[in-house]
């Protein structure tokens, strides 16, 4: 996909994330996670800047996810250490999984494409698409674009309202 499909698959990875964040009560803590989600969608294409480095391939793995989550999760242990451990914890596992998304919602998104992707790899060598659409794809790209979009407003507001109805 490109960068629209992207952050639309980035917007409906953390749809449930944003939804137990406002559901908690913290929503400006929701809206930065979706902000972080969003801007870092394309990280995975990074790979087509670097030489030597397949498109599709190291950076679209699980590996790879797990490796974003790792970083994020350092960094929002470390911005959350000035708040005490609780908060240091609290951030830093908020952190990884965010940035475990940025990975998984790009690989949510170029699954649909006749390309596909090697999630496994290199432990597996399986390719998983949907062969829904082509990368280049507008209609695609938009239609992604405006589910993730809808799928984040509607988990905003049903946190929205579980946060009102636990009186949070």
């Amino acid at each position: 996909m490109h960068r629209p499909g992207h952050y639309g698959g980035s917007l409906l990875a953390y749809a449930p994330v944003g939804f137990f964040v406002v559901a908690a009560g913290a929503v400006e803590l929701a809206i930065a996670g979706g902000a972080v989600a969003v801007a870092g969608a394309m990280i995975p294409d990074w790979d087509q800047r670097v030489p030597f480095v397949r498109h599709r391939g190291p950076t679209h793995t699980v590996w790879f996810a797990l490796l974003v989550g790792t970083v994020l999760g350092i960094a929002g242990a470390l911005v959350g250490s000035s708040m005490g451990v609780g908060s240091a914890i609290a951030l830093g596992g908020f952190g990884f999984v965010v940035g475990a998304i940025i990975v998984i919602g790009h690989l949510l998104a170029d699954v649909l494409t006749p390309m596909g992707i090697r999630p496994f790899e290199p432990l597996r060598d399986d390719t998983y698409t949907l062969d829904v659409a082509k990368a280049a794809n507008p209609l695609a790209n938009y239609a992604l674009l405006a589910l993730g979009a809808v799928t984040s407003v509607i988990a905003f507001l049903a946190g929205s309202v579980v946060a009102g109805a636990l009186g949070v």
